[in-house]
């Protein structure tokens, strides 16, 4: 078994990429109208999270994924196998395994498809940035 090597630039990317598109994703141009209301979270509840907390654990979990998915990937991966092993991720991995949860717990097919969304597209966009950056 070959030691893992991570190019660190380019986990770091990832990771910042990821969290631009849960900016973005979950904001009022795209879902945040329908997101909140899938959720039943109101206004006044989003207007109190702990934003510095929220943002700041969001951002280490995201390097955790990126690292995550870096492992996976591995030294020669190219652009075409971390798009594909990203979108694999995402839709094989993540939505599948968010999709069971939200069966039990009788959620919203409209939340899934928001969240899963979210992560087939970040985890697509992370594996093109690590397996394409050498």
């Amino acid at each position: 078994m070959e030691p893992l090597h991570f190019h660190y630039p380019a986990v770091l990317a990832a990771a910042l990429i990821s969290f631009v598109i849960g900016g973005l994703w979950y904001s009022p141009i795209l879902f945040s109208q329908a997101w909140m209301k899938a959720c039943g979270i109101t206004e006044a509840q989003a207007k109190a999270m702990n934003v510095a907390k929220v943002f700041g654990l969001a951002l280490l979990a995201n390097l955790v994924m990126a690292f995550n998915l870096a492992a996976f990937l591995g030294a020669k991966a190219t652009l075409q196998f971390g798009l594909f092993a990203g979108l694999a991720t995402g839709l094989g991995w993540v939505a599948m395994s968010l999709g069971v949860i939200y069966l039990f717990e009788q959620r919203p097919f409209k939340l899934w498809l928001i969240n899963s969304g979210y992560q087939v597209v970040t985890y697509t966009v992370m594996g093109g940035i690590l397996g394409g950056w050498k």
